[in-house]
């Protein structure tokens, strides 16, 4: 039985993402590398998804064509980009690794950006599923995270695709119709 997976900024090969650091100044990753890094999450995403599975990468899979080559054919599932703003060549490119690419995907009572939408367009949702937010939440006038975004990035998911379902069950959502 397929399932279907959520992927988020994996910035595969990338050096830079392994000197980013926190608000605390702790690093933002635990490699100091990036072939570390990315060699490490190439095998932990093998172990979870099988080739039926549907997997969308809410964007920033690399910073370069040299990188998507590297890393991208290494990955099992059925694959949909939903491009961030470092997923930057060309749909035709990407269009050889992934079997759709899209800017977001609606679905019922959610939809699947790379960086969270405004406030005020998330009536339509129940719950906005997101990236580009690394280590961070969107938060209220408050400063508590707010519910309605749920950031995958891989940083929120240690460094690994989380089930769809399971984000959603977070949220009180549930699938089955989606």
């Amino acid at each position: 039985m397929s399932r279907t997976w959520l992927y988020a900024d994996p910035h595969f090969y990338h050096e830079g993402v392994c000197r980013f650091t926190r608000q605390d100044g702790s690093a933002l990753r635990p490699w100091n590398d990036a072939d570390s890094m990315s060699e490490d999450m190439i095998a932990w995403y093998n172990q979870l998804i099988h080739p039926e599975d549907r997997v969308y990468i809410l964007g920033d899979v690399a910073m370069n064509r040299k990188a998507l080559d590297r890393s991208l054919p290494r990955l099992m599932g059925r694959k949909v980009l939903v491009k961030g703003n470092h997923d930057i060549d060309k749909l035709s490119y990407y269009s050889q690794y992934f079997d759709d690419i899209r800017s977001c995907v609606v679905k019922r009572g959610f939809i699947l950006t790379h960086i969270p939408i405004h406030p005020e367009s998330l009536s339509r949702w129940v719950v906005n599923v997101h990236g580009h937010l690394h280590a961070n939440h969107v938060r209220l006038a408050t400063g508590e995270p707010d519910v309605r975004y749920q950031c995958v990035s891989v940083e929120h998911t240690n460094f690994r695709p989380i089930l769809l379902d399971t984000v959603l069950e977070k949220c009180g959502l549930s699938n089955k119709k989606t």
